[in-house]
């Protein structure tokens, strides 16, 4: 049971935005789709304890991550939560194994010379990540770099994955077959994923419930095909259509 209750305002300058989300689910994956702008990073970020809401609760089955009123604020790496982000978030200057074995104990920074941890090296194994184990991540693929990033964020065992984005930077045909990959590893996991996309292909390929929001704001709960249907009954106007005779 996945529980969210996330209170935020922020300023930047004359801009305001006020993240106001409230969600409650028992579905294993779950998406949160909106346009850009709609606080969808926001809320991820939130839950990873990479930013702090003025007030609220947020809490994954029995543990609680974040409760204002009772004071608990646990730091990122006391909540074990897996992270992919958009970009990966690799460090260039760590080769593959170092990034793979970053969020462990610091005294698995340097592999080098040394077996990885068999938390790590059933990922490496699971990914065919071995040949490039060595390589820097200016050296590997796109898709290459998705599988270090979900070997990284699957070493440290993770109570909730959290997939921000994670097909965008990749090309069409890429995208296509990571989508793929994803889904066939959500199936053999047993970890709830919360999965942020403005993409409707990624949802019906990678959700089983869906949250929409606006302006900070969940405005709809429903399932993928719900939104397919929405979506696809939603008209095209097209720049044909916006020619004045």
């Amino acid at each position: 049971m996945i529980r969210l209750d996330i209170h935020r305002k922020l300023s930047a300058g004359s801009r305001h935005f006020e993240l106001n989300v409230q969600l409650e689910s028992s579905a294993t994956r779950i998406a949160l789709f909106g346009p850009s702008g709609a606080g969808k990073s926001l809320t991820i970020n939130a839950i990873a304890g990479l930013l702090r809401p003025d007030h609220g609760h947020i809490s994954v089955n029995d543990t609680v991550l974040f409760d204002s009123a009772k004071g608990v604020c646990l730091t990122p790496q006391q909540r074990r939560l897996g992270y992919l982000q958009q970009d990966y978030g690799l460090f260039p200057h760590l080769t593959v194994a170092q990034n793979i074995v970053f969020g462990l104990s610091k005294g698995w920074f340097n592999p080098r010379g040394r077996a990885l941890p068999d938390s790590a090296q059933q990922w490496v194994d699971s990914f065919e990540l071995g040949p490039i184990l060595g390589s820097y991540p200016s050296e590997i693929s796109g898709g290459q770099k998705q599988r270090v990033a979900l070997a990284r964020a699957l070493a440290v065992k993770p109570r909730l994955m959290l997939l921000d984005e994670p097909l965008a930077a990749l090309d069409a045909g890429l995208r296509h077959r990571m989508r793929d990959e994803l889904a066939l590893l959500q199936q053999r996991l047993d970890i709830p994923t919360i999965l942020i996309t403005h993409d409707p292909a990624d949802v019906e390929k990678l959700a089983d419930q869906v949250f929409r929001i606006r302006d900070g704001r969940i405005v709809q709960a429903c399932s993928p095909k719900e939104l397919i249907r929405c979506q696809s009954a939603t008209p095209i106007i097209t720049l044909d259509a916006l020619k004045i005779a």
